[in-house]
């Protein structure tokens, strides 16, 4: 890799780990301290904002848009925004410590649907770190685990849609040519749709509340567009960390963000902590270096052309192209936005 493109992958990296540590911590004084509970709708706030602020970015010429097949870039849309408001029904369906298994269950989900269908080999040494990672962020975040049979069929779903979804981020952003702007330019309208058309009725389901009947004071407006401004920076992180990496690498960085929100909780917050969270995190810390050990070092034995994510070397050149946004009940639901989307 050059150093130009070394140089990109750790700003993106580096403004998605700040961007949604951001929103984690709006999020949680909007939802647990101002009372908004409605994270699916919001949400789909964050995405019409950041449609209309690509919108303005293409019409001043920022970025050239380009077209991309619309039954990809449809049921591409579709498919994500499904995965949002699935993860939140799980949230809201699950204990905490099934939710946070179900994220650490999409690593190894994605790593399998990539080795089945796009023919990726991961070496011993990346499945080794990956291993230590989940075993770091579980021990700091995974409590209760009580299953219930509606809560599994929602996180199973959730898993998949959400695999799949990120597995398609890169894989068209390489395959078509496009890059992470125009790709969530592209997008972005089909995603704010079914969480337009659904967030409501998740909402009212997992609140028994009404958005609409919500009182909208001026502190709860102004942290709603807030985290919808910040939102414009996540969601754009989210497809250029995908698009340069991998979606086994955002996942990592995901779970460092667990590991920083969980920080920041107990430092600004005073979140409970306990000897068992700074376990976890500092075996997770651990894990993400090896991680990024083994990916750089692995990365050395690639041509200095390839851009491919350096811990994953497919078997040939042309692949198919598929087309077919914390632990505690007051801060729960601040995870559930977003996706980190």
């Amino acid at each position: 890799m050059t150093a130009g493109f070394q140089l990109g992958v750790i700003g993106s990296l580096a403004l998605s780990v700040a961007s949604s540590v951001a929103i984690v911590i709006c999020n949680k004084a909007l939802i647990s301290t101002l009372g908004f509970p409605f994270a699916t709708t919001l949400t789909n706030w964050h995405l019409m904002v950041t449609y209309c602020t690509l919108h303005v970015a293409q019409r001043l010429r920022f970025f050239e848009p380009k077209a991309i097949d619309g039954q990809t870039v449809v049921l591409f849309g579709l498919l994500n925004g499904t995965s949002i408001g699935l993860l939140n029904l799980s949230l809201g369906f699950n204990s905490i410590g099934f939710y946070q298994m179900t994220k650490l269950a999409i690593i190894p989900f994605t790593v399998l649907l990539e080795t089945i269908f796009l023919k990726k080999r991961f070496s011993e040494t990346i499945k080794f770190s990956l291993l230590v990672l989940l075993l770091g962020v579980g021990i700091a975040s995974v409590t209760d685990l009580k299953l219930n049979f509606l809560g599994s069929v929602l996180s199973g779903l959730a898993i998949a849609t959400t695999c799949v979804g990120q597995i398609l981020t890169n894989t068209i952003q390489r395959k078509l040519k496009v890059s992470s702007t125009q790709l969530l330019y592209q997008s972005a309208p089909y995603q704010a749709a079914i969480l337009f058309a659904t967030g409501p009725f998740v909402d009212h389901l997992l609140t028994n509340r009404s958005v609409f009947a919500h009182k909208y004071t001026f502190p709860v407006v102004g942290f709603i567009v807030l985290s919808c401004l910040i939102a414009v920076s996540v969601n754009f992180s989210t497809f250029l960390v995908i698009g340069t990496t991998s979606p086994v690498t955002y996942q990592v960085l995901g779970h460092l963000k667990t590991c920083l929100v969980l920080s920041f909780g107990y430092t600004l917050l005073h979140d409970p902590f306990t000897a068992r969270n700074i376990l976890g995190i500092l075996v997770a810390i651990f894990g993400m270096a090896l991680y990024s050990y083994f990916s750089v070092r692995e990365g050395k034995k690639k041509s200095a052309g390839d851009a491919l994510p350096v811990s994953q070397m497919p078997d040939k050149e042309t692949e198919p192209l598929l087309v077919s946004t914390k632990d505690g009940s007051d801060t729960k639901k601040a995870n559930g936005v977003a996706h980190d989307c």
